[in-house]
């Protein structure tokens, strides 16, 4: 990383995040005290005015959004007290729009004020005060791509492990929102900019060049690297059986069907090991799979990564594998050993990042 650090110029300098906490919901229920419920956009009986609620119960009608018999196609719900939905506390405001068959639900709050949140989901705050603090700027640097990207869409960003996850309100005395103040502003840079910095769980001893796994244009070119650091995660080792039948079936709501399965080969590999593609010999014909697409139909959270050796014993596929998630960019384990033997957050970044800069966003 350059010594000087350098300032992202794409970036407006105090900019909110707008967050979608629900994607799609055919029911959302707010809980809250004192809810200030307002109209947003096109509405059917325009000008009717909703009291103050402690519940708001908001349902899909037509096009629109119906909250106790006023439809409109958005609703902006504030309080000063926090807005409780499916359990999680999160900061006012809170918007209802339509988005696809559903609901979302979009938590708007500063950048700096939703790390916090990301910390407490994807790190927790057990981890070691100098990972927390590279998982900040790492979160703040994704965040502000997607930010980017994103700009003029109704959300910019998914609370979920398609994006980045987010617990919303944190409490003051959780050890994430020191991690956040003390880095405050800084992010990474490639060639300049802002980039998608994506992390995962567990590297099984390997991170991945992005370009192997995702397909967007103008992916940086990170380099790989060997991680020795995350051999004490409880994801470096797993084993996994599955029925091949269950395969069978997940591959078919997938888009293929070969029937009853009959061999499963990696085909071919990454330079890290991960299996790139997966060829599948059933009773009705062959498929090759891209690795990432092998598991994504068996689930993510099911099959933890593509770094993996496969054998068949009877109606049975035995798995073997190494490490939890994509591979990609900055391993959350290793960050852990990293930080508890003495590398402080900008040597971690250094490591799993190799040839970005450091640098801040505008207006720090």
């Amino acid at each position: 990383m350059s010594a000087t650090p350098a300032v992202a110029a794409s970036l407006p300098p105090q900019g909110t995040i707008r967050v979608a906490v629900v994607e799609q919901a055919r029911v959302v229920e707010v809980r809250g005290v004192d809810i200030e419920v307002t109209e947003t956009g096109r509405c059917e009986r325009c000008g009717a005015r909703l009291s103050r609620a402690d519940l708001v119960r908001a349902m899909p009608s037509g096009t629109l959004i119906d909250v106790d018999g006023v439809r409109v196609a958005g609703f902006r719900l504030t309080s000063e007290r926090p807005l409780r939905i499916n359990g999680r506390e999160y900061p006012a405001p809170l918007e209802l729009l339509r988005n696809g068959d559903g609901i979302a639900v979009v938590n708007e709050l500063s950048l700096e004020e939703y790390l916090p949140g990301v910390l407490r989901a994807e790190a927790g705050d057990k981890f070691p005060k100098e990972a927390l603090r590279a998982q900040a700027i790492v979160a703040r640097t994704y965040a502000a791509h997607q930010r980017v990207i994103s700009a003029g869409k109704p959300f910019h960003i998914l609370a979920s492990t398609a994006h980045q996850q987010y617990a919303g309100r944190v409490p003051p005395s959780s050890p994430a929102w020191d991690a956040v103040r003390e880095t405050t502003g800084q992010v990474l840079l490639w060639e300049g900019e802002v980039f998608p910095a994506f992390y995962h769980t567990e590297s099984g001893g390997y991170t991945e060049d992005p370009r192997t796994v995702f397909a967007a244009r103008n992916m940086p070119g990170l380099k790989p690297v060997v991680c020795p650091f995350s051999t004490g995660s409880p994801h470096y080792l797993w084993n996994l059986d599955v029925r091949l039948a269950d395969i069978a079936e997940a591959l078919r709501r997938g888009g293929v069907d070969v029937g009853l399965i009959r061999r499963i080969v990696v085909a071919e590999r990454t330079p890290s090991l991960r299996a790139s593609s997966v060829e599948i010999a059933g009773s009705r014909g062959n498929a090759m799979i891209r690795g990432n697409d092998f598991r994504r139909m068996l689930g993510y959270d099911v099959f933890k990564s593509t770094l993996f050796a496969v054998a068949i014993d009877g109606d049975v596929a035995r798995f073997a594998g190494r490490g939890y998630g994509h591979g990609v960019g900055l391993c959350q384990w290793g960050a852990k050993g990293m930080a508890e033997r003495g590398y402080t957050a900008r040597q971690i970044l250094e490591f799993y990042y190799p040839g970005t800069t450091f640098g801040y966003l505008n207006g720090r």
